[in-house]
């Protein structure tokens, strides 16, 4: 029986070797070599003292913060009043939310263009607009679902019992329900803000101007610079895995929290 299961880790440990492994040692192979593959540290200088790289980092900081924001509005009052309420239907009604992301994603985008240009006339005057609006379209079901899922798994007693200690229901959201849905609200950060920082398609689509770090990636590649693009690309990396840790510890501290509230 033991041989067995080991035998059946074989496949995984192939997939992740070939699929995720492979690829990484690829990137920081060329992320920290020069054309001549020697080792070198310039790629990751050359980053943080390129003006226009350090430029596009931020306005790419600038319009996934705004997008993960109006996000998290938009997507918290929907995911509360769906998970607090006594609809029969709760489940058709969150499949609404999900159901376009079953759809062709071009045609979604292509879509919103037509509206975007029925509305403002010309795209090109409002580039940063368009990009938040078009990000947020397409990423806000990706705040709703685990925001949903965080408020739906809270145990009623504990605003019962803050009822019952003279809470009233303002400060019951706000000192139990609220820190308790941190962990949804992270994971739905997580979804949001990484991806709206590199997911230039979108962008594109919208015949929008404005570039951000998908965009700074997919330059430095069609240039055969692929020592800069996999440095830039590590350095996502380095933000992606920043997030998981923190999302981790979020998710670590309300457990903790939920348990000494029980």
């Amino acid at each position: 029986m033991r041989i067995q299961r080991k035998n059946l880790g074989i496949p995984y440990v192939l997939f992740l070797l070939l699929f995720v492994v492979a690829p990484l040692a690829v990137l920081f192979y060329y992320a920290f070599t020069n054309g001549s593959g020697q080792f070198t540290l310039m790629n990751f200088v050359g980053f943080f003292s390129n003006p226009n790289t350090l430029g596009t980092l931020v306005y790419s900081f600038a319009i996934a913060a705004v997008t993960t924001f109006v996000c998290v509005l938009l997507a918290y009052p929907i995911a509360y009043i769906l998970a607090t309420s006594r609809i029969r239907a709760k489940s058709a009604v969150v499949m609404i939310f999900v159901l376009p992301m079953w759809i062709n994603f071009s045609l979604r985008i292509t879509a919103l263009k037509e509206v975007l240009t029925f509305l403002e006339g010309n795209l090109a005057m409002h580039p940063f607009l368009n990009a938040v609006i078009g990000m947020t379209y397409d990423f806000l079901p990706f705040m709703i679902l685990p925001i949903y899922t965080t408020i739906s798994r809270l145990d009623a007693s504990l605003l019962e019992a803050a009822a019952d200690l003279g809470a009233s229901p303002r400060e019951a959201f706000l000192k139990v329900t609220l820190p308790l849905s941190m962990p949804g609200i992270l994971s739905g950060v997580s979804m949001v803000f990484l991806p709206a920082m590199t997911n230039y398609v979108v962008l594109d689509m919208l015949y929008n101007s404005t570039y951000i770090m998908g965009s700074l990636i997919g330059s430095y590649f069609s240039a055969y610079n692929w020592h800069g693009g996999s440095m830039i690309a590590l350095i996502l990396l380095a933000i992606i895995c920043l997030f998981t840790f923190l999302q981790g510890n979020t998710e670590e501290s309300g457990a903790n929290r939920g348990g000494a509230l029980l």
